[in-house]
């Protein structure tokens, strides 16, 4: 009870309380909305968790000029590691190849150049020379190439992408969206991240000719390590851009600026947006147990649990308290089971909204047990069920 004589320094200390700022720290935690971007599409994608930070029109199909370029190294990448291909390897220039209007790394007809040297010519110069080259020497003609390439889109899941040549120039049935050049990019950078550093270098110098990488965002921003520009008039200027920063790698897309200043500017108000008000977390190690569950008539009692790969997620920035993770787990699991059977799931909520879901799956293979070991746990399993009515 509070007596007479205290209340007035209860009032004034209560009212003390009230005037007092909400800390911080203690306030709802709110991400403003992605910044306006002046463009035709754009994306912006975590790469680690896959998550889409930013968006607009990126399932809208669009010219995507030399961004084209991007899945043909991707071909030119699969087929070195496996085997097809050599960095080494020397290349005709054809007179088709050294003809290509456009960018060009100045190729001659007749000579010989090596893949890796092509390469260099298609990322950091741009050449549609050295991508026609290259797709010849791989596919004998630039069609069969582009079926090549449009065979991975379709692999990778790029839903909305049709290639018809190997560099971009303009041609009818040739297009891709913002969401699924983050796709391709993703995949480039998960799969090949030796290569993909040559992304990042400034200038190449072929033939005594130096040429410098358009990114400009590589001479403005130290934590951008890539990836690829690109113009014609009907795409407009265009740059898929890549930065990594406190171990956190963004990827961004921009297509249809209107200068080349513009699309270095919108990717990086993309980037630096998704750098301030987002944070990525490795939540859980792929190939690892995470739990173990019976199994019955196998030759062993119990089977390892874990994920495909490992698991991260994207959320706004210091809401990592606030995840939880549930693991739900297959009932009667019944030998045999093969490696990668989907046996439960793990699902991870902020607050109780979904962030991600994924299957949990047999680490390892769980063959059938002996006769005695089957009959043995068919008498249990009957029990068990009997005594659950």
């Amino acid at each position: 009870m509070i007596h007479f004589k205290n209340f007035s320094f209860f009032l004034f200390f209560s009212l003390l309380i009230a005037a007092t700022p909400t800390r911080a720290e203690d306030a709802e935690i709110t991400t403003p909305p992605a910044p306006t971007i002046a463009a035709s599409a754009y994306m912006l994608m975590d790469f680690d968790s896959g998550k889409v930070l930013a968006e607009n029109n990126a399932d809208v199909k669009l010219a995507p000029a030399s961004l084209t370029k991007i899945m043909s190294v991707y071909v030119v990448f699969r087929e070195i590691s496996n085997g097809h291909l050599h960095l080494d390897d020397l290349v005709t220039i054809s007179q088709k190849a050294w003809q290509t209007p456009g960018s060009r790394m100045f190729i001659e007809v007749g000579n010989q150049v090596k893949v890796q040297d092509l390469l260099m010519g298609v990322i950091i110069q741009s050449g549609n020379d050295a991508s026609v080259a290259l797709a010849e020497h791989i596919a004998g003609d630039e069609i069969t190439f582009a079926d090549m390439m449009n065979q991975h889109a379709e692999r990778l899941g790029m839903k909305n992408s049709h290639f018809e040549d190997s560099n971009g120039l303009p041609i009818d049935n040739h297009y891709t969206t913002a969401r699924d050049l983050a796709i391709l990019t993703r995949a480039l950078i998960k799969e090949f991240p030796d290569y993909y550093r040559w992304f990042s270098q400034k200038e190449f110098t072929f033939n005594n000719i130096v040429q410098h990488n358009r990114n400009q965002l590589l001479s403005r921003d130290e934590t951008v390590d890539g990836v690829k520009t690109g113009f014609t008039d009907a795409a407009g200027y265009c740059l898929v851009a890549s930065a990594l920063r406190n171990n956190m790698r963004l990827i961004s897309v921009v297509m249809g600026a209107s200068s080349p200043n513009a699309r270095a500017n919108e990717n990086q108000n993309l980037l630096n947006y998704g750098f301030r008000f987002f944070e990525a977390h490795k939540l859980y190690s792929g190939k690892t147990s995470l739990s173990e569950a019976r199994i019955w008539k196998g030759d062993t009692k119990n089977v390892q649990l874990g994920l495909a790969e490992d698991l991260y997620v994207t959320i706004p920035r210091r809401r990592y308290d606030d995840l939880k993770a549930v693991i739900t787990i297959d009932k009667k699991i019944t030998a045999p089971v093969k490696e990668g059977t989907k046996l439960g799931t793990v699902n991870v909520t902020l607050k109780g909204e979904p962030v991600v879901s994924k299957d949990l799956i047999a680490l390892k293979s769980v063959e059938q047990g002996n006769i005695f070991q089957r009959l043995y746990d068919s008498a249990m399993m009957l029990l068990e069920k009997s005594d659950g009515q």
